[in-house]
């Protein structure tokens, strides 16, 4: 029962971070207000679990370690690391990558028991690398490119590209739901506390409920604070963020695609402003947190296993060390916030 509560609320987080991946360009553009926007993510994810969630389910369950590693005290342990390595992404508002987390949970408790299938990481972790430059490179091509159709400017195109980018946004939302409810479910349903079908439809729910109850401020920080969109733009992102993520899935590789989205709007933005964009705080705040926190979650899983199932209390020192160096970037991260707001300030006056 503990170990589906925190599956469950991993599954709340990952709804709040991934309300900001799928609608926050339809939000951002001013197409739908924040209620509706959350509410349309909710619903779209539920529907990318239910009916298609079942490949990744297997990569996380089995694919990464085998399966006969998660017993039930790990599997609570490696879900307890992943939601909490979110939850804390959540409190600043950075959308995070739940597939990054969850691997890396993953992985930290396949190292403890050197079970680790290390062909199929390396493999997504290419994926990783792959698919968010792949998204930004696309969303400069297509800038430059939209620039030459001029019929995407004029007051006529308005009604029809507000109506596509609300369906990309569902469609990026569908398939988030494809590939990230797996993360929280999937040591459920490797440890055999939950069946594939109960873990999907039930992590699914949460999935949504999380949209609704903690999706504002990482749909606000997608939607508002990276860059400005045209809808055509937004359509754009939607659209590539939604289809390199449900091929993905089919095949059952998770991939971050909160990183994909993003990537696309800072391409976006790169091919409007040029290299400043990549200088804004809040970009620098997303490339520090995709680099700490599936580390931090592997070394949370790694060190709470070792401690708690294998009596070893040498990780602490690693753990100790680890989370110091963390949340020592991140109060460095916003002390540098108040220092350019301050400095801001002065220059006002």
């Amino acid at each position: 029962m503990i170990a589906i509560t925190i599956g469950l609320f991993f599954a709340i987080n990952i709804g709040a971070s991934g309300a900001a991946a799928s609608m926050g360009i339809a939000y951002g553009s001013g197409v739908v207000k924040k209620r509706l926007a959350l509410m349309l993510c909710g619903i779209a994810v539920f529907l990318g679990a239910w009916l298609g969630g079942g490949e990744v389910v297997k990569t996380i369950g089995s694919g990464i370690v085998p399966s006969h590693t998660f017993t039930v005290p790990i599997a609570l342990i490696v879900l307890a690391s992943a939601a909490l390595s979110l939850f804390l992404a959540n409190i600043f508002g950075i959308p995070l990558s739940t597939s990054e987390v969850a691997v890396g949970s993953v992985v930290g408790a396949g190292i403890v028991y050197q079970s680790v299938f290390v062909s199929k990481l390396v493999w997504i972790m290419f994926f990783w690398l792959l698919t968010p430059f792949a998204a930004f490179v696309i969303a400069v091509a297509a800038s430059y490119l939209l620039k030459k159709v001029k019929w995407m400017t004029t007051s006529k195109a308005v009604p029809f590209l507000s109506l596509l980018v609300v369906i990309m946004g569902l469609f990026e939302a569908f398939s988030a739901g494809m590939n990230n409810v797996a993360n929280a479910v999937g040591p459920l349903v490797g440890a055999k506390i939950l069946s594939t079908g109960s873990g999907i439809f039930w992590g699914g729910l949460f999935v949504a409920g999380g949209a609704l109850l903690l999706g504002q401020r990482v749909l606000e920080t997608n939607g508002k604070k990276i860059t400005e969109l045209r809808l055509e733009e937004g359509c754009v992102i939607s659209g590539t963020g939604a289809t390199i993520v449900t091929v993905a899935s089919v095949f059952g590789i998770p991939v971050p695609l909160t990183q994909i989205t993003t990537s696309s709007i800072i391409g976006m933005g790169f091919a409007k402003h040029g290299k400043s964009v990549l200088k804004k705080d809040i970009v620098v705040q997303l490339l520090t947190v995709w680099i700490v926190s599936p580390v931090l979650s592997m070394v949370l899983s790694y060190t709470l296993i070792q401690l708690i199932i294998e009596h070893n209390f040498y990780p602490i020192i690693a753990m100790a060390g680890v989370l110091i160096s963390v949340f020592g970037v991140l109060s460095l991260m916003k002390r540098g916030k108040h220092t350019i707001a301050v400095h801001q300030e002065v220059v006002k006056d």
